[in-house]
């Protein structure tokens, strides 16, 4: 098993981006930690590295900008074949050097198309990494996060837990704890205005309280 966290989750724009500057904030006092992004569509447009790279108030060394890089904001395979392109997901998964605590945003949710035989879920499987779900307080969040639960228990690939985003609705949240079998790390709100100075109060008063995922960034995890 690889050092650290994959952020993958339930739909596009769900805030996987957002939880992952966040993460940024509550363990670099702890641990050297760095974020990857290995798959943007939609870019320059799109740049989920440049948003963690300020909402997470990260230095240059805390922040890995390389990988596949596509214009068109569509599902990879389809983005990728559009430019003439194909996402080697060994050759992207060598990116990935360094030793750190590495937080690996996915694109899109598990079973997003790579290329013709690729999905989501085998780079997570490649990385050998522990999945943290982002997904939705709303009504619907029920199914969608016990899809992708199962879709990744399935695989015999390992969940860290999963954090909410929006309106904390507490029955949602017990669902998803019951019926998923599964800790709810985080409730992130939606802020009136988001910096990074909002998002590190949030991060270091109510992200993993328990430290659930601390062993899995620090490589000390059973």
């Amino acid at each position: 098993m690889n050092q650290g966290l994959f952020i993958t989750g339930t739909d596009t724009n769900i805030g996987k981006t957002v939880l992952s500057a966040a993460l940024m904030h509550r363990y670099r006092g702890e641990m050297k930690v760095r974020y990857w992004k290995p798959v943007q569509t939609g870019f320059p447009e799109d740049d989920d590295t440049a948003v963690v790279r300020t909402l997470g108030e990260c230095g240059d060394a805390e922040i890995l900008d390389k990988g596949v890089r596509l214009p068109r904001p569509l599902s990879p395979h389809l983005a990728a074949e559009l430019s003439g392109a194909h996402i080697d997901m060994h050759a992207v998964s060598a990116t990935m050097r360094e030793p750190a605590g590495w937080i690996v945003e996915g694109a899109g949710g598990v079973l997003v198309p790579l290329n013709e035989t690729d999905l989501m879920i085998d780079l997570i499987r490649l990385l050998g990494m522990v999945a943290v779900v982002m997904t939705r307080s709303a009504l619907g969040t029920i199914n969608h996060t016990l899809l992708t639960l199962e879709a990744l228990r399935s695989r015999r690939l390992p969940i860290a837990g999963v954090v909410m985003g929006g309106e904390p609705n507490r029955e949602n949240r017990r669902a998803i704890e019951k019926y998923g079998c599964i800790p709810v790390l985080g409730e992130l709100p939606r802020f009136p205005e988001l910096d990074g100075t909002v998002l590190r109060e949030w991060a270091l008063t109510e992200l993993d309280r328990h430290a659930c995922l601390r062993p899995f960034l620090a490589g000390d995890a059973k």
